[in-house]
C-alpha cells in the first residue's frame, strides 16, 4: 500500500530535451507515447468514448439553459464570486458558447482527470479503469454541468487541478508544495471541486495506516495531505486578494460568498448547528436526492458495490490481521466521522448557498473509491474452494449497472432539455405577437413584465420529473423566471427587442390596481398598455 517517492535532476531533464529534439515530430510522439502507462491510456480513452457517447445530444445542440440565456459571449471574469481562475480557464474555447468545442476540452480534461485517479489509486485492472472512467463522465452531476456548457470546460479543468493536487501530494517527497498550487488553481476556478480533493485524501490518509510502515512515517506521509490543503487555501486567499485589490472590486453577496470566504478564513462559522445542517444535508440528498439512485436498479447496483467494499475492507482486515491496531480502526472511525463533513464542506463556506446539483459531483467519490478498492484488494484470495474473485464480479457489474443507468438519465435530462427550449420558443413567439399587436405599441416601448409563467393556464408537462427533479438546469418546462429571460430570448432567438422594465423599475406597477386585476396571459386582458407602458401578465392571476 506504500507508494514510492520519485524526482529527477535537472541534468536529466536537460538531457531528456536535447533527446526530443533530435528527434523529428513523428519520432517524439511515437516515442512519448511509448512511454505512457497501458493503464493511463486506458482511463482517458474511456473517459473520452463513454463521455462522447452519453453527452453527444447536448454537444450537438445549441440548447441554452435559463443562465446560458446571457452567456452567449461571457468574458467568465468572475472575481467577485471568487472564481479568478474562470477567465484563464474558459479562455481555450473563447468566450463564445460553442458547445462542440467546449464539450469536446471538457471531455479532454476529464480524460486527464481519470489518469489521474487511475494513478493515484493503483488501479490495474482494465475492467476497473474503464467503470471508474464510466463513473466519473455519467455522474449525474456532469450533466447538470453540462446544461451550462457556456463555462463547462473551465469547470472540468478545476476537476481536474483538485485531483492533481491529491496526486503531486502522494508521489513526491515535496508534492504538497505542487499540489498547493493545484489546489488554488482549482478553488479558484470553482470552489465546488475542494471536496472532491477533501474525500481523495482522507481514502489516502486510510489507506497509508492500514500498511505496514512505521507509525511515525504513517504521520509523516498523511500530514503533508494536511500542509497541502493549509497552504493551498492560503495560496488561494492570498491571490484572490491581490487581484480583487488590482482591479478595485469587491466580493458579491451572491450565494453568501463574501461572508463565507472571509468567515471560513478567520475560522468561524464551524459551530454545532453548522455541523448539524451538514449531516442532515448529507444523508437528505444522499437518500432522497434522487441522483445516486433514479431507479430501483441504480439502488441495487449502489448497495452491492457498497457491499462488495464492506466485505472486501472486512478480508483485507483480517488477512494483514488490521484487527490488532486499534490506531487503524480510530483512523477509519475519523474517516467516517469527517466525510460527511468533507463532502458538504461548502456549506462551511458558504452556509446559504443554494445546493445546485453541478455543486455535488463529489458524491461520484464514493463509488469510484468503492470500484477501485475492490479491484484492488478483492482479488486473489484464497477461501475453501481456492482462489475466489467473485466479489470482484459483483463489484464490477454493480458499477457496470450504475453507469448504465446514469447514462440513461443523463440523456433523459438532455431530452427534456431540447423540450424546455421548443416550448420557450413557442411560449415566446405567441406573446412577442400579442405584445407588438397591441394598440399603441412602438418600437422601444417599455414593457412591464414579471419573468414567472403562470401554471394554472399552462400547467406542468414535464414526464421527466421522476428522474429528472434534482438535475438543476435539465428540469421543468421553460427557461423563463425572470423579465431579463424574455428579453434575452427574444432577442437571441426570435430576432426582436423589447425594452423590458428591470425590477427595480417595476417597482409600483407589480402592485398596482391596473396590473392585479389583469389575467394571466394567455388571456385577452394579459397585455394592455397603460399611461404608455405596456403590462404583460405571465404569472397566475390573483394576489391578495
Amino acid at each position: 500500500m506504500d507508494s514510492k517517492e520519485t524526482g529527477g535532476s535537472d541534468r536529466d531533464g536537460v538531457n531528456g530535451m536535447v533527446a526530443w529534439i533530435g528527434k523529428s515530430p513523428a519520432e517524439a510522439v511515437r516515442a512519448w507515447a511509448s512511454g505512457i502507462k497501458k493503464e493511463h491510456k486506458t482511463a482517458f480513452a474511456a473517459a473520452f468514448l463513454i463521455g462522447l457517447m452519453i453527452h453527444l445530444p447536448v454537444m450537438l445542440s445549441d440548447i441554452p439553459n435559463h443562465d446560458g440565456l446571457g452567456s452567449l459571449y461571457f468574458d467568465q471574469n468572475m472575481i467577485t464570486s471568487g472564481r479568478w481562475f474562470l477567465t484563464v480557464a474558459c479562455g481555450f474555447s473563447t468566450y463564445y458558447t460553442i458547445p462542440w468545442v467546449i464539450g469536446l476540452l471538457g471531455l479532454v480534461f476529464l480524460g486527464f482527470t481519470a489518469v489521474a485517479l487511475t494513478e493515484l489509486l493503483e488501479v490495474k485492472d482494465a475492467v476497473a479503469i474503464v467503470l471508474i472512467s464510466g463513473l466519473l463522465v455519467s455522474f449525474p452531476a456532469l450533466a447538470s454541468t453540462f446544461a451550462y456548457v457556456f463555462t463547462m470546460d473551465g469547470y472540468m479543468l478545476a476537476l481536474c487541478f483538485a485531483v492533481l493536487a491529491v496526486l503531486c501530494t502522494k508521489k513526491y517527497k515535496r508534492g504538497f508544495v505542487g499540489g498547493a498550487v493545484c489546489l488554488a488553481l482549482s478553488m479558484g476556478t470553482y470552489q465546488a471541486y475542494l471536496p472532491f480533493a477533501i474525500l481523495l485524501c482522507l481514502y489516502e490518509v486510510v489507506v497509508i495506516f492500514g500498511g505496514e510502515s512505521e507509525v511515525k512515517e504513517k504521520v509523516r506521509r498523511a500530514l503533508r495531505y494536511l500542509y497541502m490543503g493549509v497552504l493551498g487555501l492560503a495560496f488561494y486567499y492570498v491571490i484572490l486578494q491581490m487581484l480583487l485589490g488590482i482591479q478595485g472590486k469587491k466580493l458579491a453577496s451572491y450565494q453568501g460568498i463574501n461572508g463565507g470566504i472571509s468567515g471560513a478564513s478567520a475560522g468561524s462559522g464551524f459551530g454545532p448547528d453548522t455541523i448539524l445542517h451538514m449531516y442532515r444535508d448529507f444523508i437528505s440528498f444522499t437518500m432522497r436526492g434522487n441522483v445516486l439512485f433514479t431507479n430501483v436498479f441504480a439502488l441495487a447496483a449502489v448497495v452491492v458495490l457498497a457491499g462488495a467494499a464492506v466485505f472486501t475492507g472486512g478480508r483485507l482486515i483480517r488477512r494483514r490481521k488490521l484487527w490488532k491496531n486499534p490506531l487503524f480502526f480510530g483512523i477509519i472511525a475519523v474517516a467516517v466521522l469527517a466525510a460527511p463533513l468533507a463532502t458538504n464542506v461548502i456549506l462551511l463556506i458558504s452556509p446559504d448557498v443554494t445546493y445546485h446539483l453541478l455543486m455535488r459531483y463529489q458524491w461520484v467519490v464514493y463509488l469510484i473509491l468503492m470500484t477501485a478498492f475492490v479491484s484492488r484488494y478483492g482479488c486473489g484470495y484464497r477461501d475453501g474452494y481456492g482462489r475466489s474473485n467473485g466479489i470482484v464480479w459483483l463489484g464490477m457489474a454493480a458499477a457496470f449497472a450504475l453507469v448504465f443507468n446514469y447514462a440513461l438519465a443523463d440523456n433523459i435530462g438532455y431530452s427534456n432539455l431540447q423540450k424546455r427550449y421548443e416550448k420557450t420558443y413557442a411560449y415566446c413567439v405567441r406573446l412577442l405577437d400579442r405584445i407588438e399587436q397591441t394598440p399603441g405599441y412602438y418600437q422601444g416601448i417599455p414593457v412591464a413584465m414579471v419573468g414567472v409563467v403562470g401554471y394554472e393556464p399552462f400547467p406542468v408537462t414535464d414526464l421527466t420529473l421522476p428522474v429528472t427533479s434534482n438535475m438543476i438546469g435539465l428540469n421543468g418546462d421553460t427557461l423563463l423566471y425572470t423579465g431579463e429571460n424574455y428579453e434575452l430570448f427574444i432577442r437571441n432567438y426570435l430576432g426582436a427587442s423589447l425594452n423590458i422594465l428591470t425590477p427595480e423599475e417595476m417597482g409600483d406597477i407589480y402592485y398596482s390596481k391596473e396590473y392585479i386585476e389583469m389575467e394571466s396571459f394567455p388571456a385577452a386582458s394579459s397585455v394592455k398598455l397603460v399611461d404608455g407602458i405596456i403590462y404583460v401578465k405571465t404569472e397566475n392571476a390573483g394576489r391578495d
